[in-house]
């Protein structure tokens, strides 16, 4: 009897095909293979919609090297492809229409801004969300810094800590200290400014694309690195959402984020929290109020956009112990657990997605044996 098969949906970073996750789409199909599932790769550039055919790529663990042959279409599809400005994302927003009607893990979801907008309807949620709004012109970083020393300045569709400004307001001076990394994730250089040339430091960066503006949280350790904590929830194998690992972040040097791909580091959860709150009643409290309103909002979510099967949660944390949600990605990286030197949380958050795949494959095949079975009138 033929396994499952799961197509892992991706998006190639440029004319050389290069992936930017295959050495986790490696051990997810080294995994599947030990779960039962067949897993293979593939981009929307591989697909033939005249053989109806998709050219995979496979990886032979025994052999260990990629290969690629002709299959059949999968019987679902677990997209991990994030935004990008070229015309391989045109690609797929092609593909994902012709094959709507194929299983996905998971959906997209909206911008920042939406999400934002979303969630702010709960009062559930709306005590984890930082003072937020749509960024029109000077005339908003300035309305927020009448109440805010900081604010932050973020491109609504933005991953990875692009684009991204900190503007903070100095006291007793006509001053603004600006901080960022531009589209390359590059630092750029801090400078100090007077207050009558925001207007044209903002009119020459880059927005292009609708940017929000965000209170500033104060999340600065001793050393001046700022940090955060990345929280993942995933769908389990019984099709249940499930905390999978929180672990904290710091940011490089005179970085304003702390994402690893920036030069940022991980560290256990509890290690950061504990420099930061010393009453370990308080901490454990802070990690369970947290998790469940991970897996709330994913539940959430996934009610308004539908299909989800993984979240990732960035949260900022306030000495008193509130929590600020700064940003939901649907497209979540896992390497931070395995950074934290937790090889069997980094396992659970690379076999979660394949589980749920089984459970969902397994849901579709008894509803369609149940219609099969069903007498007739």
């Amino acid at each position: 009897m033929p396994l499952p098969v799961l197509g892992i949906l991706t998006l190639y970073l440029n004319e050389h095909k290069h992936l930017e996750e295959k050495p986790i789409y490696q051990k997810m199909i080294v995994e599947g293979g030990k779960l039962g599932l067949d897993v293979f790769v593939f981009t929307p550039m591989d697909v033939s919609d005249s053989k109806k055919k998709i050219f995979a790529m496979e990886y032979d663990a025994k052999q260990k090297k990629w290969t690629r042959r002709w299959r059949n279409f999968p019987d679902m599809i677990y997209d991990r492809c994030r935004i990008q400005k070229s015309p391989r994302f045109a690609q797929l927003l092609q593909f994902r229409s012709r094959y709507s009607k194929m299983l996905f893990l998971n959906k997209p979801l909206r911008n920042k801004w939406t999400i934002h907008e979303v969630l702010s309807k709960k009062a559930e949620f709306r005590k984890f969300l930082p003072e937020t709004r749509l960024y029109h012109g000077l005339t908003d970083v300035h309305q927020m810094l009448k109440n805010r020393s900081v604010v932050f300045l973020k491109p609504i569709n933005g991953t990875g800590g692009r684009g991204i400004l900190r503007i903070e307001k100095l006291k007793a001076s006509p001053q603004y200290y600006i901080q960022g990394r531009n589209q390359q994730r590059k630092i750029i250089s801090p400078q100090k400014i007077h207050a009558s040339r925001l207007g044209s430091i903002l009119s020459g960066w880059n927005m292009k694309d609708r940017y929000l503006i965000q209170e500033g949280i104060a999340v600065e350790l001793p050393d001046g690195r700022v940090h955060d904590y990345r929280m993942l929830v995933q769908k389990n194998k019984e099709g249940h959402w499930q905390l999978t690992g929180i672990a904290g972040r710091v940011g490089a040097p005179r970085s304003v984020t702390s994402n690893l791909h920036g030069g940022g580091r991980a560290v256990p959860a509890h290690q950061m929290l504990s420099s930061w709150i010393t009453d370990e009643e308080r901490r454990q409290e802070v990690i369970s109020t947290a998790g469940k309103m991970g897996v709330d909002i994913a539940a959430y979510l996934e009610h308004q956009y539908g299909p989800l099967c993984e979240l990732a949660l960035d949260l900022a944390i306030n000495r008193k112990g509130r929590i600020y949600l700064l940003e939901v990605n649907p497209k979540p990286a896992r390497e931070v657990f395995s950074q934290i030197g937790q090889p069997e949380l980094y396992r659970t958050a690379i076999t979660r997605p394949l589980e749920y795949a089984l459970w969902v494959y397994k849901q579709k095949t008894e509803t369609a044996d149940t219609k099969e079975n069903k007498p007739q009138p």
